[in-house]
């Protein structure tokens, strides 16, 4: 079973992301090049994340050698992250930027908070 990368925030400004185990075509999932974040401003109602990943941008890319194994946790540090409200969705990347599932959304809050 394919999956996406599990995400969750561990505070307002830090996210935490499990790297995903199994591809597209349920094998073992190799080559992670990158860790794309990608942003869209809140709308009239909470996007799916295929939605955010085909009209968002992405705001963060977090590449090897800096990304860990798959199972393995990543933490993005988003107190740098200026923009207004949206919804967050995490991607990891293989070689040949071939992207796994997206994960689910995440809203983003206020930058002042």
């Amino acid at each position: 079973q394919p999956q996406a990368p599990l995400v969750r925030f561990l505070d307002l400004r830090t996210l935490e992301v499990v790297v995903p185990e199994r591809d597209l075509r349920g094998g073992a999932l190799q080559g992670i090049e990158k860790i794309r974040l990608h942003y869209v401003p809140v709308g009239s109602s909470r996007p799916l994340s295929p939605e955010v990943v085909a009209k968002g941008e992405v705001i963060l890319e977090q590449r090897r050698p800096d990304i860990p194994a798959p199972g393995k946790t990543l933490r993005l540090d988003l107190r740098e992250l200026d923009r207004e409200p949206g919804w967050l969705v995490v991607v990891a990347v293989r070689v040949g930027d071939v992207s796994s599932l997206p994960s689910e959304p995440l809203p983003w809050l206020d930058r002042r908070f």
